[in-house]
């Protein structure tokens, strides 16, 4: 327990001693009113009497207050746990937060921030290494796994707006200057002679997107499962190399100069492009919706104390401040309001599917990624 928590506690015992030892003074006050206070006040005046019981009355109430004031201002830390990418997005934001809860509150909030792949990130939550009070994660199913180690209730998905999904995106592919080996579509990433950069699902957030979307380019365009297994097999022979996260993928890619495709959030390549980094992309027609969740880590928030300000939070992101810091970064909001004013900077897609068309989470948990699932099975053929 730190310090502070410490001080919080004890001023709180203080401040229910007083106000219990109040309550039970003006009981006697007013027992001793009925049983004769009458007879004492025989030779005294009534105003000396009054005034003695106020004095008490507004000794108690001040004794009181400011053991409150000190419960509630103390300062609180809130831990975030997020994927790598989100970084910039939280740097935006989380100040933006911690000034209106001070005007609102009066108590100073901090953050103590970790990013990393979100598979690792889980991971950390799961074993204590990270005790997370918010997870911002890259899919559900990273929410999932801590709720199922008993950190999160069941539920999570519905405590929130939209499903507990704060923020989106779509996958998009990178490619060199020139598109030299003329890569356009998901299928071209099969071809001989094409490296691709891309990272582990067993890690990373954003794999398991870029596999999901390779997958359901074949089976949600009238291909059957077995062509869409020989297609992502091919497709990870061209993977010499799975990153850990998807922004060690990026610096592969852009500031190491390796491999000729990139696979990425939409988000993170128009950021790129921005930041001076300009190579060609193509935003394939047949996509998959990239949903990011936040949850409150139930178990440490009651461990922490910190269940109100880190709902105040996640509410925050929300919030039409909180997702236009989003959208300036292109992430898709998902507040309807931001999501209307910036439609026009993305681009449209033809098909856009979610992972409840591929079976939903735990079905491809089971199906895909699980031991001896299909990715495991396809890097066996590619080893062999």
């Amino acid at each position: 327990m730190s310090k502070s928590q410490q001080q919080t506690q004890v001023s709180q015992f203080l401040t229910q001693g007083m106000q219990i030892y109040a309550k039970k003074a003006l009981q006697a006050i007013e027992l001793l009113y009925q049983r004769g206070i009458r007879s004492w006040l025989n030779g005294r005046s009534l105003p000396s009497f009054m005034s003695l019981l106020l004095i008490g009355a507004f000794l108690s109430i001040g004794i009181a207050s400011c053991g409150s004031s000190s419960a509630n201002n103390a300062d609180v830390k809130l831990r975030l746990v997020s994927f790598s990418v989100t970084k910039a997005a939280h740097d935006r934001i989380i100040p933006k937060f911690v000034q209106k809860w001070k005007q609102e509150h009066n108590q100073n909030v901090t953050f103590e921030q970790s990013y990393g792949g979100s598979g690792a990130q889980t991971a950390a939550v799961i074993a204590g290494s990270q005790e997370a009070d918010i997870v911002h994660l890259a899919l559900p199913l990273d929410v999932n796994k801590i709720q199922q180690a008993g950190l999160i209730k069941s539920g999570w998905e519905i405590k929130s707006p939209r499903n507990g999904i704060v923020s989106k995106s779509v996958a998009a592919i990178v490619t060199r200057e020139g598109n030299p080996k003329n890569i356009n579509t998901w299928a071209d990433l099969a071809k001989d002679g094409v490296k691709v950069i891309a990272a582990n699902p067993k890690t990373s957030g954003i794999a398991i997107w870029e596999f999901l979307a390779f997958w359901g380019s074949v089976t949600l365009a009238g291909g059957d499962e077995a062509t869409a297994l020989d297609y992502v097999t091919k497709v990870y022979k061209n993977t010499p190399i799975l990153t850990k996260d998807a922004r060690e993928a990026s610096d592969l890619f852009f500031q190491k100069g390796q491999g000729d495709v990139l696979i990425n959030y939409e988000n993170e390549v128009i950021l790129a492009q921005r930041t001076g980094t300009k190579l060609p992309y193509v935003v394939p027609q047949v996509n998959i919706s990239i949903d990011n969740p936040v949850a409150i880590v139930d178990r440490n928030v009651d461990k922490h104390g910190t269940k109100e300000v880190a709902q105040a939070f996640v509410d925050f992101l929300y919030s039409t401040e909180a997702q236009r810091e989003f959208a300036k970064l292109q992430y898709r909001p998902v507040n309807p309001t931001v999501a209307q004013e910036v439609a026009l900077q993305y681009q449209p897609i033809k098909t856009l599917f979610t992972s409840q068309d591929l079976g939903g989470w735990d079905i491809i948990q089971k199906k895909f990624f699980d031991q001896g699932g299909i990715f495991d099975k396809v890097q066996a053929v590619n080893k062999a």
